[in-house]
């Protein structure tokens, strides 16, 4: 039996065991696949002692992505454009990586919930390894504008610079964090036509990427508000996790909120494709989980 794991610390909360239990079963496909919880400074070792009892594949989740990288003979070029690997490789005697977070995100919006990325645009909050997971993917699917907030103006130049967008193609835009909870706050004395003349850009999608942002108050969130042209939200968590972003951009007049459990099945397909080389049918597994949400 073939073995596979998701590396992460904290991961007991995680699904990926369940989904990919249920892809195996739905293709035919037998194997065994486990939670490992690995610290940062045993990651290495973690890693190394499942490669030796046979381990063939793996996903990696946080606080891992970018180590995950260093351990790479070869990655994708997403997974190099992201500057984190969320899925290894077993080829030849070596790991390869490959990061399908932002693939995952894209079909889910798209195919799942019918949110047209042709000509977006699209407001980014947060600049880490979840953000740069899927913001390449973003960009690919043809948005017309990506837009990045984070409460390290450098770091998200960083990522800005990793994503190799050229300046004259004016798809790309830094804004600080602070200047934009500012604008939101001027927003709901601003003529109802446009956000724009409370110096608000208008954004048909607001990601949020950063744990960071679901621990404030929500005031301090850089949302636009129901002058605003109708948006949606989306947080790349899931269940309680996702709650006090969709419920605040709700508040903010949200059309309507979604949540990352669709891109966590995705994500989990895309990974099953590259090992086992056929895709599972996303929508049941989807659903199941779903379904013990609650939801």
């Amino acid at each position: 039996m073939r073995r596979y794991a998701v590396f992460g610390h904290p991961i007991a909360h995680s699904r990926s065991p369940r989904i990919h239990a249920a892809f195996g079963a739905q293709c035919g496909i037998e194997l065994d696949y486990t939670a490992i919880d690995a610290p940062p400074e045993s990651f290495v070792d973690a890693v190394d002692a499942f490669e030796r009892n046979g381990g063939c594949g793996a996903n990696v989740t946080l606080p891992h992505k970018p180590a995950a990288a260093a351990l790479c003979r070869e990655v994708s070029e997403r997974a190099r454009r992201a500057g984190a690997v969320n899925t290894l490789i077993r080829v030849d005697g070596a790991w390869h990586g490959d990061n399908t977070d932002g693939i995952g995100l894209v079909r889910d919006l798209t195919q799942r919930h019918g949110i047209a990325l042709e000509g977006a645009r699209v407001l980014l909050l947060g600049a880490g390894g979840a953000a740069a997971g899927v913001a390449p993917a973003l960009l690919d699917a043809g948005i017309a504008r990506l837009a990045i907030s984070n409460r390290s103006f450098e770091r998200a130049q960083a990522l800005a610079l990793r994503l190799g967008i050229n300046d004259g193609e004016q798809r790309l835009h830094l804004w600080g964090w602070d200047a934009l909870v500012e604008a939101a706050a001027r927003l709901p004395d601003a003529p109802r036509a446009s956000a724009a003349r409370a110096g608000y850009p208008e954004f048909d999608l607001v990601i949020n990427s950063t744990a960071a942002a679901r621990t404030v108050d929500p005031v301090a969130w850089p949302l636009p508000f129901d002058d605003a042209a109708p948006w949606t939200a989306v947080d790349l968590g899931y269940g309680e996790a996702a709650r006090p972003f969709l419920d605040a951009a709700r508040d903010a007049g949200a059309a309507r909120g979604i949540d990352g459990l669709g891109m966590l099945v995705e994500q989990a397909a895309e990974s099953f494709l590259r090992w086992h080389g056929v895709r599972p049918d996303t929508d049941p597994v989807y659903a199941m989980l779903r379904a013990g949400d609650g939801a």
